[in-house]
């Protein structure tokens, strides 16, 4: 967003700063100025001078010499070289000692211009030089009426002597802002006024807006229609008659030219002028080109082809919003009119459009046709539907200023919903707390009117109405905002943070985080995994047809077959990475990863994907399956699960070990899996060794997860142990062994080890031999042979119920 200095001070006339002043505090105050350039730079003692005469140059045929009058005792003698004047012609002329921004060679200017002295040409004095416009530091581009080459002329009557910059509107600065998207407001020079004023102070006066039009009405000439009101909330059009083309007046042309928009005809020159003005883009139609009399804003048919004013053909869809008549589109909603219905020199009369469309589907539909125009870059930020009716109805006020044209009465006006304006209601102690400031209400509602935020007060409560053009205003934290922005950021003083939220992970990834640092303690090394699997993996993996893990979530854009659908078990990913470590000769791998599964919850998908963050281990080279049980169980109790863990031998995971696999029970609730690789997965992912995996679900972990650590003093009375050789049928496994142990011991129980387990010679067959160290303490007193004999008795009787026998 471009805007001319000179421009802004006609919304705010008691605006005096020079325009590093400016561009310093509009920053301050949170309307960011990116650049700043200072048009009259380098342009010093330029006045108009007339030419009196015209002589040639007795020793050179291309130059002649100039008597020029430029207001003072004495007329000024120039030579030159230009030839597109003369005698009468006004011209600007630089004195001697003056300076000049560049020549005509094209190249960059010079960063300290040119200064002009006095001297002599092939013999003749100089005093001075008269200048062509892009010595002035502009060009035809926004002077189009200056000459391809030679001198620029001013038009007859422009009296001499006066500042040759000022007439031509380079006395002047452009500044150029970078705006958020969410200050739709600030991307026209109205906007950037009132941010002007409220910044500095001063008053803000609206451009007027008055009623235009003769006794006629527009309805009696034509009709409007609007078929997708969700598309667009609002439709206005008016009607101007008697059209008389011609250009623009110099002051439009050189605001117009500020912003970097050239200047064309009055009607064109309008248009932008209100989108500049306003923010809000607008677009004409010949009325006699508009078949039946009738404009209908509707959704166009799929492959539906239109040819726009650039000449392009576009294809259309049922998505975008086209601009039409009777008997078809004649524009492409907020994007581009259509050949068939431009303005062209022979137009009598025109209906102007101004509107609001819905800003997601421009930017649609203008990346889908291929154009991305001014106007579709206003409303693609959503525009505020109330501003139509102003925006149309200061063109036609211009129409009328300017004379181009007699304006229809009436208009026609679709807005079936109307935008009403937002309130919030909040407390100055609430903003206070926020910025960290002291401010009274009373204050606050001062600062908050100077941005047009009406403010009424109930003691420390500010009932804030924000009006629909600010529709960044929506809640506390906006109202602080702007109470923060106008007070100054740099008046806030320097507080602690204050409050339980001073920053720190959240506490799932706050235990994630733990995880990871135990999981590196033990030696292994974090691996990152493609989340994106080939669904041929399950195959290696030996799930069986119907297994729930093939029910995966398909990619509707991957890059290729092997990463198409989203995994749902993290072994294939672990097992190509240990995989990748055998075949390079690295005989101990151990590696870690926390990362998400994905399981659809309904296929096809209908919502979201259940993620499941999950903890996975993998090693091969030392240890065996009773380490990796060590390194989970160790990890978890670091957790603060203090409780026993089960192992359920019915894991029905077929990449693991039949006989070498388990399910990881808390609680009585699954968290997780663990086993050695199954050989032939193993062969699929040409591991030639015994591998091993585990698998925690973090999700089923949070829950149990405590940080309380409790600290015992160091025991005072003995310890006592008791060794129980046992013949245990094979079918009794050592789990519910221990369960019994634990239960029958009660409170005396410090510990249960199983330190001996042997089958074959001296033990029947169908048994085992194993042996455990039960220790006993009492935290108060020396245990008696009595309790020790009691507690060992009701272990007994527990193993006996199993079948299980002491040896003898």
């Amino acid at each position: 967003m471009n805007t001319s200095l000179n421009w802004i001070k006609e919304y705010v006339p008691e605006l005096d700063c020079s325009p590093k002043e400016f561009t310093d505090r509009m920053t301050l105050s949170g309307t960011k100025v990116e650049t700043c350039t200072i048009l009259n730079k380098n342009l010093e003692k330029i006045v108009t001078g007339r030419i009196l005469s015209i002589e040639p140059h007795p020793d050179a045929t291309k130059l002649v010499i100039c008597q020029v009058d430029v207001g003072a005792s004495e007329p000024v003698q120039i030579v030159t070289g230009a030839s597109n004047m003369k005698t009468g012609d006004v011209v600007p002329v630089v004195l001697d000692g003056g300076k000049v921004a560049g020549g005509h060679d094209g190249g960059a200017l010079p960063e300290d211009g040119i200064r002009i002295k006095a001297g002599k040409l092939r013999g003749v004095p100089s005093y001075g030089m008269m200048c062509s416009i892009e010595e002035l530091g502009s060009s035809r581009e926004f002077y189009p009426e200056a000459p391809e080459e030679g001198l620029y002329i001013f038009p007859e009557g422009t009296e001499v002597g006066q500042d040759a910059p000022t007439l031509l509107g380079l006395n002047d600065a452009v500044h150029e802002y970078e705006i958020t998207s969410n200050r739709v407001d600030c991307y026209s020079v109205i906007g950037i006024a009132r941010e002007a004023a409220a910044t500095f102070r001063k008053p803000f006066l609206a451009p007027r807006e008055e009623e235009s039009g003769n006794e006629e009405d527009i309805h009696d000439f034509l009709s409007a229609e609007v078929e997708a009101p969700e598309l667009c909330p609002r439709y206005t059009a008016r009607m101007v008659k008697d059209i008389r083309l011609g250009p623009s007046p110099k002051w439009m042309q050189i605001r117009l030219a500020s912003a970097g928009i050239r200047p064309i005809n009055n009607l064109v020159d309008i248009t932008n002028y209100v989108m500049l003005e306003y923010g809000q883009p607008m677009h004409a139609y010949d009325y006699e080109r508009i078949r039946g009399k009738r404009i209908v804003v509707k959704r166009a048919q799929d492959g539906e082809r239109f040819e726009t004013l650039d000449g392009q053909e576009r294809e259309l869809d049922h998505s975008i919003l086209t601009i039409c008549d009777a008997e078809g589109a004649v524009g492409i909603a907020g994007i581009m009119g259509g050949e068939n219905s431009k303005i062209t020199d022979e137009v009598k009369t025109m209906v102007f459009e101004a509107a609001a469309f819905d800003g997601t589907n421009i930017r649609l539909s203008a990346r889908k046709v291929g154009s991305r125009t001014d106007a579709s870059g206003c409303f693609e930020k959503g525009l505020d539907p109330n501003l139509a009716s102003r925006a149309i109805n200061r063109a036609c006020e211009l129409v009328e200023e300017l004379r181009c044209g007699t304006v229809i009465g009436g208009m026609i006006d679709i807005y079936p919903v109307k935008r009403e304006p937002v309130t919030v209601a909040c407390t100055a102690a609430e903003i206070n707390s926020l910025l960290g400031t002291s401010l009274r209400a009373e204050e606050m509602k001062e600062i908050l009117e100077r941005v047009e935020l009406t403010t009424e007060l109930d003691g420390d409560r500010l009932i804030v109405t924000a009006p629909t053009f600010r529709q960044d205003i929506h809640r506390m934290c906006d109202v602080a905002e702007e109470v923060a922005r106008f007070y100054g950021y740099d008046m806030i003083p320097l507080t602690l943070p204050s409050g339980a939220a001073a920053g720190g992970l959240a506490p799932d990834l706050a235990v994630n985080a733990r995880v990871r640092h135990m999981a590196q303690a033990l030696g292994y090394s974090q691996a990152y995994m493609y989340s994106f699997e080939s669904p041929r993996v399950y195959d290696r993996l030996l799930f069986p047809e119907d297994a729930p893990e093939r029910r995966q979530v398909r990619i509707s854009n991957p890059l290729g077959e092997d990463f198409s659908v989203m995994r749902t078990s993290p072994a294939n990913g672990m097992l190509n990475a240990l995989s990748t470590n055998y075949n390079r000769r690295n005989k101990t791998v151990r590696l870690y990863e926390m990362a998400n599964i994905y399981l659809p919850k309904a296929l096809p998908l209908t919502e979201l994907p259940d993620e499941r963050m999950q903890l996975t281990l993998g090693f091969l080279g030392e240890g065996d399956f009773f380490t990796m049980k060590g390194d989970v169980e160790a990890i978890l109790h670091r957790l603060g699960l203090r409780g026993r863990f089960h192992y359920d031998a019915a894991c029905e995971k077929s990449f693991l070990h039949p006989g070498r696999r388990a399910g990881i029970v808390y609680d009585g609730q699954r968290i997780g899996y663990l086993g050695e690789v199954h050989p032939e997965a193993a062969e699929n992912y040409s591991i030639g060794t015994r591998a091993y995996l585990a698998v925690v679900d973090m999700r089923s972990v949070y829950p149990y997860v405590n940080d309380d650590t409790k600290f015992t003093p160091v025991p005072k009375f003995p310890a006592v142990s008791r060794d129980f050789s046992l013949l245990v049928p094979l079918s009794v496994k050592a789990g519910e062994l221990e369960d019994v142990l634990v239960q029958r011991s009660g409170k005396l129980l410090e510990s249960v080890e199983l330190f001996d387990i042997y089958a074959g010679t001296n033990i029947p067959e169908g048994y085992k031999s194993m042996a455990y160290k039960v220790t006993l303490r009492a935290k108060d007193h020396t245990l008696t042979d009595e309790e020790i004999n009691a507690v060992v008795k009701k272990i007994l009787n527990g193993l006996e119920r199993m079948n299980v026998e002491l040896r003898s």
